[in-house]
This record gives C-alpha cells, sequence and structure tokens, in this order.
C-alpha cells in the first residue's frame, strides 16, 4: 500500500500500457481505478484487476483496449465521450465496468448516446420478451434439436422420431404434407357439420321434443372427432417431451377441441331422459357451443393465424390504450347525445341507451338502427365518427408493424426448424450424432477454425 502514495501507477488493458497519475484517479474516487488507491490488501486489489505487478506498480485488466482511451481522456478531462466503434449495450457494459457513471457523457455524446439506446431497445423488443404464442424461437430451436436427441435413448426411438417429425413440420417430408392436408380437412368439415346442424331443415325432434342430429351429419361428427382423438393422442405419444407437451397453446387448443364431445356424450348416457337434470343439459349445450373453437386448430398449420397469436400477446399495451380511448369517445359523445335528443323519441332515452350509438359510430359501423335528428345531436355524430377515426388509427399502425415482424420471424424460424428436422446421419453415425453435430456446429471452436483457449483476431 505504501506504494500507491506514489504519484504514478501503470495500468495494463488488453497489452496496452499507459501510466496515470495519484492525482487525476483521486478525482473519482468512486470509479474502479480510483478505488485502488484505497486498497490496502492483495485480496481488495485482485477484486478490481485481474492481475497486478507489485515491484513493477502494474496492474492487469483484461477489457478492450480500445475503449481505454476514451477511459483515460475521462480521467484528464472529466469529460466521457462515446465510442463509435462500440454498440450502445458494450459501451454500458464497459462504463459500469469502470464504475463510470451516464451523467459523465459530454453534451456532444450525450444526446446521441441515449437516441441510440432507445432505438436498440426499440429493435431487440422481441428478443427480450417471451414468444410462446409463436410456434418456435431460437431457443425453441435449440430445444428442439435436444429434444431429438432423447430419441437415441428411446425403444423404436428412429421411427417415432420421423413419426413426430411428419405430425409436427409439414414441410419435413411428402407424408407429413399429406397429413397436414388431412387434417385441415377435418377440421374444415367439422366446422362445416357443425354450421350445417344448425339450419333447420336438417335437424329432426323425437316424440320427447328433442332435437336430434341428421344421421349424416352424426356420422361425420363421428368420424371427425376420431381423427382428432387419433391426432392429439399420437402426439402425446410420439412427443421426446409429454410435460412440454401439455404447455404447448396449440396442444392444449387440440385437448379442448374433443374435451365438448366426451362430456356430452357422457351426460347424454349418464342423463338420458331424466328431467330432474333439465340444468345439466343447459351445460352441454353450452359445451356444444364450445365446439367452434376447433377453428383454432387450422393455427398449427397456419403461419398468419400463429403471428396473430403473438401479436396480440405482445400488443397488450397498445389493445388497452385503444379500449381505453374508445370507452373515453364513447362515453364523451353518448352524454353529448344524451343532452341534444332527450326530448326527441329516437331512441337516446338515457346514456348507457346511447353507449350502443357511440360504439358503433365510433369504430365506424354505422348500423344506422339509432339515429339523431337534431342539429346539435348530428354535430356530435360527426365529431363522433371523426374521433374514432383517428382513436382507431393512431395504435392500429403500431399493431401492424409488431403482426409484420411476427410473421417474417415465423417464416424464417419455420425454414430453420425444417431443415433442422431434414438433417439425416452419416452412414454409419447415429441420429444422436448426426443432430448432435448439427446443433453445435456452430458454437464449437473447433469448426471455426480456433483452438480451445485461442481468441479470434478483431
Amino acid at each position: 500500500n505504501s506504494g500507491f502514495e506514489e504519484d504514478v501507477i501503470n495500468i495494463n488493458v488488453g497489452g496496452l500500457r499507459r501510466r496515470l497519475s495519484s492525482s487525476a484517479l483521486s478525482k473519482f474516487p468512486d470509479t474502479r481505478l480510483g478505488r485502488l488507491l484505497s486498497c490496502d490488501s492483495e485480496e481488495s486489489i485482485l477484486q478490481l484487476c485481474d492481475d497486478y505487478d507489485v515491484s513493477a506498480r502494474e496492474f492487469y485488466f483484461d477489457r478492450n483496449p480500445g475503449f481505454f482511451l476514451y477511459v483515460l481522456h475521462f480521467y484528464q478531462t472529466g469529460k466521457l465521450h462515446v465510442m463509435e466503434e462500440l454498440c450502445v449495450f458494450s459501451f454500458c457494459q464497459e462504463i459500469e465496468y469502470w464504475g463510470i457513471n451516464e451523467f459523465f457523457l459530454d453534451s456532444c455524446c450525450s444526446y446521441r448516446y441515449h437516441e441510440r439506446k432507445l432505438e436498440s431497445r426499440h429493435h431487440n423488443w422481441d428478443e427480450e420478451s417471451e414468444v410462446s404464442s409463436v410456434d418456435t424461437s431460437p431457443d425453441e430451436i435449440s430445444d428442439i434439436n435436444h429434444d431429438l436427441l432423447r430419441y437415441s435413448t428411446l425403444r423404436c426411438g428412429n421411427l417415432r422420431k420421423r413419426l413426430w417429425l411428419t405430425m409436427e413440420n409439414p414441410g419435413y417430408s411428402i407424408p407429413s404434407k399429406l397429413f397436414s392436408f388431412v387434417s385441415i380437412s377435418v377440421v374444415l368439415v367439422s366446422i362445416a357439420t357443425m354450421c350445417i346442424h344448425s339450419m333447420p331443415e336438417y335437424q329432426e325432434v323425437d316424440e320427447n321434443g328433442n332435437v336430434l342430429d341428421e344421421p349424416i351429419l352424426h356420422k361425420l361428427e363421428y368420424f371427425c372427432i376420431s381423427w382428432f382423438t387419433f391426432e392429439v393422442s399420437s402426439r402425446l405419444l410420439l412427443s421426446p417431451n409429454p410435460r412440454k407437451f401439455f404447455k404447448h397453446p396449440l396442444n392444449l387448443i387440440d385437448i379442448v377441441s374433443v374435451l365438448p364431445f366426451y362430456f356430452t356424450l357422457l351426460v347424454d348416457v349418464t342423463m338420458g331422459s331424466d328431467s330432474e337434470l333439465g340444468n345439466l343439459g343447459k351445460v352441454v349445450q353450452v359445451f356444444r357451443l364450445m365446439r367452434i373453437f376447433r377453428v383454432l386448430k387450422l393455427a398449427r398449420h397456419s403461419t398468419g393465424l400463429r403471428s396473430l397469436g403473438a401479436t396480440l400477446k405482445h400488443s397488450y399495451r397498445e389493445v388497452g390504450i385503444l379500449l381505453l380511448y374508445l370507452a373515453v369517445g364513447v362515453s364523451v359523445f353518448s352524454g353529448v347525445a344524451y343532452t341534444a335528443e332527450k326530448e326527441e323519441d329516437v331512441g337516446f332515452d338515457t346514456i348507457p341507451a346511447c353507449w350502443w350509438w357511440g360504439t358503433v359510430s365510433m369504430t365506424t359501423v354505422g348500423y344506422g338502427d339509432v339515429v339523431p335528428v337534431t342539429v346539435a345531436g348530428k354535430l356530435a355524430a360527426s365529431g363522433c365518427i371523426l374521433g374514432g377515426i383517428l382513436v382507431v388509427a393512431l395504435p392500429i399502425t403500431i399493431i401492424f408493424n409488431k403482426f409484420s415482424h411476427f410473421y417474417r420471424k415465423q417464416k424464417a424460424l419455420e425454414a430453420a426448424v425444417r431443415n433442422s428436422g431434414k438433417k439425416e446421419p452419416e452412414e454409419g453415425g447415429s441420429d444422436s450424432e448426426a443432430l448432435s453435430e448439427t446443433s453445435l456446429d456452430r458454437a464449437s471452436p473447433d469448426r471455426r477454425g480456433l483452438t480451445p483457449g485461442a481468441h479470434p483476431s478483431p
């Protein structure tokens, strides 16, 4: 510690050696180099630097030598400047390491630095968020490769892997495309059957007044349910990770699409003609209505629907703002319309009754079932319509941009997963070896022409 009381110490940062005076460092005692002056033991010194030489009074730091020149300028002038060669987040990490606060940035760099920081956060918002609604992400691609490796330890692993890829990846092979086509067709037939069943000419009534299904529609419903059951059970049995199976939104949709049928079937068998279970029959009707959710099964085969789900998940703030704007506008213009039209017998009897008119007007739907007749009411309606155009247009642009981003990302990731699934093992090698080589190809230093412990030249 007695050596620190001298005027000069030597700093070595990545091979760049510079001499600094103790007086310059003492001006900023909270920085990393400033704290070196107050160290009184070897342990405290090594907490601040990577190594040091007592005889040469030299401290070693394994950091960016180019940025250290900016650190030197800071100790000389008290002003910090932005290093253009570093990205804004690397710059943040460097100044955090050296213990230099952002408020030391000079005025010529402060605005540009914070602007770049905000832009970088805006461009990388999707990487920092959870995108489980999107079918795959870069991390999930790695997880898929890891899951494929698990088939090597399972019985009939190679066959199960091929069947699983056939069901999960429509672009994997010709059979996978055929399976996807059949699955989409069955979903469409199921939806069409449900819609046709609601038409009176396709309904039969028994002697007790109960509505019976048309025999053909009944058979189609059983066929579709059989296919959905086969599909979800096969995916569960072939899945490399059954625990993750129940966490995937698309798998949950598959399960929900068949549960109403089996619940209804169970209630019909149990209830029969017992009138005491009439209330339970209403529950059955609700479950039958839930069959409409089968249309969500198309999301497994539609990039657009999956992207829409991800967009809605990550646009909840914008959707909330949109609903808030609409609520405020509807409340204001409904009150104005009520005041202007309450004397007229045109349907504006109460403010809650005016909410319907305000909603259809602000969303520019305009059913025309209720319209103002006074001049003041028409002016209020004009303002409501114009305000609705502005209110809806403001957040819609942000939501559309996010949808476009998720759609492009989803297409790229689907291609990556498809190519990953098509990797075949070389002769004499196992599936796990081929997949291991594929997934680690870019991560291994040896495959980039580097040896362990070596660093690429800048």
